[in-house]
Formats: C-alpha cells, structure tokens, sequence
C-alpha cells in the first residue's frame, strides 16, 4: 500500500463556490483524511496549487490551509508536467476556453456547471477531451443532496409507485446591493457576463431530472428581469441585463411532467431553499436540501372542498418525516473522491463533460422556448 501524490491545478478557488464547496470542504477535507482510498489500499494525496489573478488573495488561502503552492500564472502551471488534474470553477464565459487549454496540455479536467455559456462551445470541449483520450468530469451537486438522495431511495423502493409529477421552488430574495450588500456576484445579472438564473439553474434541473425522474424530452420557460437596477461590488449602480427569475415546465420519458419555479427575487415561505415534490399513485414526498417528508396513500386524507367554512385540519400533520438512517458525506467531497478513483482505477464514472453539455442544451432550448414563446423539444446529442 502506498501514496501517490494527486497533483491538481486549482483556478477559481477565490470565489464563494470555489473556496467553500471544493477547496475547504473537498480538498482539505481530503488531504486531511490521509486522501483518497483506491480498491487496492493505495491512497491518493491532492497536492493542489492555487491559481488566481490575485497573488495576495491565492498567497493569504495557501497559507491558511497549509498549501505550499500557488501562482497567478496559470500557463505555467499548465505547463508542469508533474501536475496531472485542472479544476475549474472561475466565470462561466472564460471555462470552455480554459478547459480547451487544460486539455491541450493533456490534464484530465473537473469543473463547475455551466461548462459553458452555449451548446456549441461546450459539445466541442467534450470531443476535444474525447479525442485526446483524458478523463472528465463536471459538477453534478443537486444529486448528492440528502434530501434527493432520499427521493432517489423511495423511488428505487417502489414508494411512489407510477410517478406522475415533479414540482420544484428554488430561490430566496437577493438584495439589490445597494442599501444591503448582495450575497451573490454582480456579474450573475448581466446578460453579457454570462449572467442569468436559466443559464445557472436549468443546467441543475436537466440532472436532477434526468436522473431521478426521467429523460427530459421537451421543454417550455418563461423568464423575467424583475430587478432592472442593481449594484456592484463597489456599490456601483449598473443595469441589470439578465433574467433573474423563470418558470419552466418539463415533459420528461415515460409521461412524468415537471414544472420549476426559480427565483432571486422571492421571499421563502417553504421549508428550504429548494423543495422538491414527487407525486405518484402509491405515495408522495417532499424533499428540501436535508429533510424528506413522506405521505403514502393508505395515510392520504379526504379533503373535500368547502370554501364557506374555515378550514381547521392540520395537513402537515399527515406528513411523516423520512428518518435519517444513512450518514451523509459532503456531496461537493463525494463527487471529488469519485473523479479522483475513475482517473486512477477507472472505477465506474458517469457524470463526464458531456452531462455539463446535455445542461447547457436544456437552458439554450429554455431561452429559446422563452423567446419564441413555443415548446421546445431536447434533440438527442452526438458527441
């Protein structure tokens, strides 16, 4: 048994995503628990180096975690044969460029989602890592949440029996940036940018559907810029170009109908930030980020319609909350070790670039079935 040395070139661990989720939370957590553990006892150490146009930023982050090394020039690092694995989780409109160069140099790459700003530049970096034969992989978090994890157990269960509709509400209220600071980055509304709440959510919901419920075959959206106004980080005012709220519903294989409801411009009354609620003929459930309530049939009340009197029955109560029988790892960790094991033992891997594609697919037919005001149905891709 031995320990190989990962090492992994990191662009864009300054930002919210990249910091928290996969340097904190992933990479350190791994490097803390002696790395990743192969089928055959070996174990691989994340030897990372930080990469950020800021060199007191990336500097201050090394030091803090404990990481020897960091640099702000990225061609450099790319140029070190030593360093087999690029991560990307910087701005959506420089990554396809960035993973073209990552590929380039013969680096297996992982990045954030969306891979890409259009279909056609993000099925390119896929061909591209096909043809020179370098394992990939993209971010697929949705999926490792708790709460699905526990609607991915009831299905498999039989639970639902034949799953007739998925409803999800996703969003909370993002201030405007001027009397309270904004907790997400300026550039997510503006259209130039790269910004847009289809462009960053339906990527999520074309795998979470895919998935959990089924192929998604057509789609139709509706998407608004509520806020016209907003500002920067420097407390400047700028005009906000993209869409910051959408509706969408999904025709999805086997006759199951979706609908989304995605929103930074809404107050939460509901139990999290994103519920998910699944409606079959035997059972349904209704899933946040942790949590999972349950209602089989045999417990379904006898609503009857009466809008004369005052309804006093406690429907929550009817609700059973799944209990938490499984501990559950980091997701943003978990996908980490999966990609690491697939690129060293070629253990079993299917969330590759080409899922990050089938996204991006999914939020150009939303905008396009927005414009055109039609449904808009999701070809098959040819990779």
């Amino acid at each position: 048994m031995t320990t190989q040395r990962l090492g992994l070139i990191m662009n864009g661990v300054t930002g919210r995503m990249g910091l928290n989720q996969h340097l904190i939370r992933s990479i350190v957590a791994i490097r803390e628990q002696g790395g990743v553990r192969l089928k055959n006892g070996d174990r691989i150490m994340p030897d990372p180096i930080l990469v950020g146009r800021s060199a007191e930023k990336v500097e201050a982050l090394a030091k803090r975690f404990n990481i020897t090394r960091w640099t702000t020039d990225l061609d450099a690092a790319l140029a070190d044969k030593n360093d087999t694995m690029f991560f990307d989780a910087a701005t959506t409109q420089a990554r396809p460029g960035l993973l073209t160069q990552a590929i380039n140099a013969g680096k297996h790459v992982y990045c954030e989602k969306p891979i890409a700003t259009n279909f056609e530049e993000a099925l390119e970096v896929v061909k591209l890592a096909n043809a020179k034969g370098v394992k990939h992989g993209t971010v697929q978090d949705k999926l490792f949440l708790p709460g699905l994890k526990k609607i991915a157990f009831l299905r498999d269960s039989g639970f639902f029996g034949r799953i007739l509709s998925v409803r999800g509400e996703f969003g909370y209220w993002v201030f405007e940036g001027g009397w309270q600071e904004a907790q997400r980055p300026s550039w997510n509304y503006r259209d130039e940018d790269g910004g847009g709440i289809i462009l960053d959510m339906v990527c999520h919901w074309r795998y979470v559907l895919d998935n959990l419920f089924g192929n998604v075959q057509s789609v139709v959206c509706i998407g608004n810029t509520d806020i016209p106004e907003r500002y920067d980080e420097q407390g400047k005012k700028y005009k906000a170009t993209a869409d910051d709220s959408a509706y969408a519903t999904f025709q999805l294989e086997g006759g199951v109908i979706a609908h989304i409801n995605m929103s930074w411009v809404t107050r939460v009354y509901r139990d999290d930030l994103v519920t998910f609620q699944v409606d079959g003929t035997h059972g349904s459930a209704v899933a946040g980020l942790t949590d999972c309530m349950i209602q089989a049939r045999q417990a379904t009340p006898r609503p009857v319609w009466n809008p004369d009197e005052k309804r006093l029955h406690d429907f929550y109560g009817d609700w059973q909350k799944l209990p938490d029988n499984v501990s559950y790892d980091n997701g943003f960790k978990e996908q980490w070790e999966m990609f690491i094991r697939h690129v060293y033992e070629d253990a079993p891997y299917k969330f590759t670039l080409l899922e990050g594609v089938k996204g991006v697919q999914l939020a150009e037919c939303a905008l396009k079935s927005w414009k055109e005001r039609r449904w808009i149905d999701v070809a098959p891709i040819k990779a």
